[in-house]
């Protein structure tokens, strides 16, 4: 603590103007006085406005008008395109396949196979589609009966 001491207290005394002129540690004497004004500047006015040269537009140039359109008259529907006729069933094997689709979504499915196999052998034909359409296999199909009235085939 003691060197510490010493050296605050040197510094202390080594920072007054006791110390002789051009000595280590003196510093000149400060003269105090009052600031100098602010020498009052003269307006500046703002820099003249610039004129911005814009560069002329380029000529115009005409297109040339595009053709007029050329209306076609619609063309007519295509007629449908005829599905080729079906050769009629002439076994049991044959009747399977177009009865199993049209009884694909039958509550009974071997009661209905069965029934709309006796119909295919009889009037040679399945109509198209799981339901209804029996007047494309003609009076044949759709007015079979069973033996209690009701209609047979599926």
């Amino acid at each position: 603590m003691a060197p510490l001491l010493f050296f605050a207290f040197f510094l202390l005394i080594a920072s007054t103007n006791g110390a002789a002129p051009g000595a280590p540690g003196a510093f000149p004497p400060v003269n105090v006085s009052s600031p100098t004004p602010p020498v009052p500047m003269p307006p500046t006015t703002p820099y003249p406005p610039t004129q911005v040269i814009t560069p002329p537009p380029p000529p115009q140039v005409k297109l040339p008008s595009p053709p007029p359109a050329v209306k076609l008259p619609p063309r007519p529907p295509s007629p449908p395109v005829p599905t080729p006729p079906v050769s009629p069933p002439k076994t049991t094997a044959d009747c399977i396949l177009p009865c199993s689709v049209r009884c694909k979504l039958h509550s009974r499915k071997n009661v209905c196979l069965r029934a709309c196999t006796t119909c295919c052998l009889r009037c040679k034909c399945v109509p198209p589609g799981q339901y209804g359409n029996r007047e494309k296999c003609g009076k044949c199909y759709a007015n079979m009966t069973t033996r209690g009235g009701r209609l047979k085939c599926p």
